[in-house]
């Protein structure tokens, strides 16, 4: 088979990239859709006072659900391929992502069969047609605020990563990691709500700040908590690479 003619770190970037690309595309489609963290869990929502008008409540977008995979990983690939590695995984998502909302996009225009929608009408007269392109029919202002942050975000954490570790050497994987994850993060989180739901969609100054704010708060936990999953995932790839084919 080809894949064997890889050697064992072609196929690491390979299974890598994999990871970013799907995780990625994910969070991309689900995004759209916005939770309540407290209704989930079980109880009320908070409605805290803010410094900004509106009471804060935890609400985010599903598509943070995901999303620190997707840094974790792009760190990985920086420590083992470099920030040329990075910035060539980022660029070819970015393209894929577009590319999938384009297809997503033709699949709404599509006519629908007329049983798909009788099947699925109900007793509510429910329109599965409608449903599906609501959901799936993102709007430009969405599409361009996820695609700016993405790439914005992810050369921010390339950057970062590569100077802390030009300070630190090999040594101090969970700050280069995690340094580099919680600022560009904190880009991502307030970049694409800003463009997709803000500054082309109806959201309030307030909505913004406040699922921004939740998503990087999300995002800053699980970057701690993920931690441990980091150094794992440095030494299976060490003794993975160390192994002769």
């Amino acid at each position: 088979m080809i894949f064997h003619q890889f050697s064992r770190k072609q196929k690491l970037f390979i299974f890598l990239f994999g990871i970013f690309l799907t995780n990625a595309i994910i969070a991309e489609i689900i995004g759209v859709k916005i939770v309540s963290i407290e209704r989930s869990l079980g109880f009320q929502p908070l409605h805290l006072p803010t410094f900004w008008g509106t009471s804060w409540d935890l609400n985010q977008t599903a598509g943070a659900l995901n999303w620190p995979i997707v840094f974790i990983v792009s760190d990985i690939i920086n420590d083992y391929f470099g920030k040329k590695g990075v910035k060539f995984i980022s660029y070819t998502t970015a393209g894929l992502i577009a590319y999938a909302f384009i297809i997503i996009y033709l699949a709404t225009l599509l006519i629908p069969a007329d049983f798909w929608i009788e099947t699925n009408r109900g007793e509510t007269n429910f329109n599965i047609n409608d449903a599906f392109s609501r959901i799936f029919r993102q709007g430009l202002g969405i599409i361009t605020g996820s695609l700016l942050a993405f790439l914005v975000s992810q050369i921010t954490d390339a950057i970062v990563f590569e100077k802390i570790k030009t300070k630190t050497g090999s040594k101090m994987i969970w700050l280069r990691a995690t340094g580099s994850t919680l600022i560009s993060q904190l880009i991502d989180s307030f970049l694409v709500i800003g463009v997709a739901f803000y500054l082309f969609g109806n959201w309030s100054l307030g909505q913004w700040f406040n699922v921004s704010l939740n998503n990087y708060l999300y995002k800053f936990v699980i970057a701690i908590l993920f931690t441990p999953v980091l150094y794992l995932a440095h030494y299976a790839i060490e003794s993975y690479l160390s192994k002769e084919d």
